[in-house]
């Protein structure tokens, strides 16, 4: 113990996230080389992990979480390492991302504005931009709301992709963003990813009035042992609930407004319709 190094995990997040692991290392009783062999590396990477030297990755993450039996729940290493990296994101969300990339099932109620697994990247970056331009995020992170973004539809395109239902509020297909050209694009977008097997866009159309189920997002994830991740936000914060007795409403709720909601056949042509100019 000659050499040990004393940590300060007050000093930065990286330095917070390798106190923790050496302490839950140690509570184990157990030496570096033995957490190693359980997470595929070598001794000296978890001793540079736990002393700063180096950055934690997600896949680390994730293998030291099941490991240490961390996986799934709120003191996770992955969520740790989220919440480190996208520390710009609205709290909670990096959370939620995490549970996102390994759902089977996604349904998704937008207002106002396309779901980000829709975007394209131009409206994506239209909106970034106008938030810095409103001084609301810097440029460094429009930058990364962006690429987070990017990332997360690039987890969709795997062997076994999730099923995606999609309910928008038509307020979503009217409200201008980057002008016209952006938004003929992102329309073609919506059009396109209905023509997919695994996805299902439908149009909550202005005529259902109060029979609308939310007045928010909401973000409905289901895992593959059929647990059910329930995620919405306000301006300031988002929130990550998997209580059954508050998941499961939202889910009934969710069902009912697509029974509200135009067939997919119609809400195509709906959307074609809004993109072509005709009335």
């Amino acid at each position: 113990m000659v050499n040990r190094k004393e940590l300060n995990p007050d000093s930065s997040p990286q330095a917070a996230f390798g106190a923790r692991l050496r302490r839950l290392r140690e509570e184990r009783g157990w030496i570096q080389d033995h957490l190693a062999g359980l997470v595929g590396c070598t001794g000296r990477h978890v001793s540079a992990i736990e002393t700063g030297r180096k950055p934690p990755t997600l896949p680390f993450s994730r293998r030291a979480d099941v490991a240490l039996g961390l996986a799934g729940t709120p003191a996770s290493f992955e969520r740790e390492w989220r919440e480190m990296k996208h520390g710009s994101l609205l709290e909670g969300f990096p959370e939620y991302v995490g549970y996102e990339g390994r759902a089977v099932e996604i349904r998704l109620f937008e207002i106002g504005l396309i779901p980000g697994l829709l975007q394209t990247p131009e409206y994506a970056q239209a909106l970034a931009d106008g938030e810095v331009q409103r001084g609301s995020i810097t440029p460094e992170q429009a930058c990364e709301r962006v690429s987070v973004l990017a990332e997360r539809q690039a987890t969709l395109a795997r062997p076994r992709p999730p099923i995606v239902f999609i309910v928008l509020d038509e307020s979503c297909l009217h409200h201008a963003v980057g002008g016209p050209d952006v938004m003929n694009a992102q329309l073609q977008r919506l059009e396109e990813t209905a023509s997919l097997p695994n996805w299902f866009v439908h149009v909550s159309p202005f005529a259902i009035g109060a029979r609308r189920s939310f007045n928010l997002p909401v973000y409905l994830l289901t895992l593959a042992d059929r647990s059910v991740v329930a995620y919405a936000e306000s301006q300031a914060q988002g929130h990550v609930d998997r209580e059954t007795s508050f998941v499961v409403p939202m889910l009934t709720a969710y069902h009912q407004l697509q029974g509200e909601s135009l067939s997919q056949a119609a809400s195509v042509a709906k959307i074609s319709q809004l993109r072509k100019g005709i009335p």
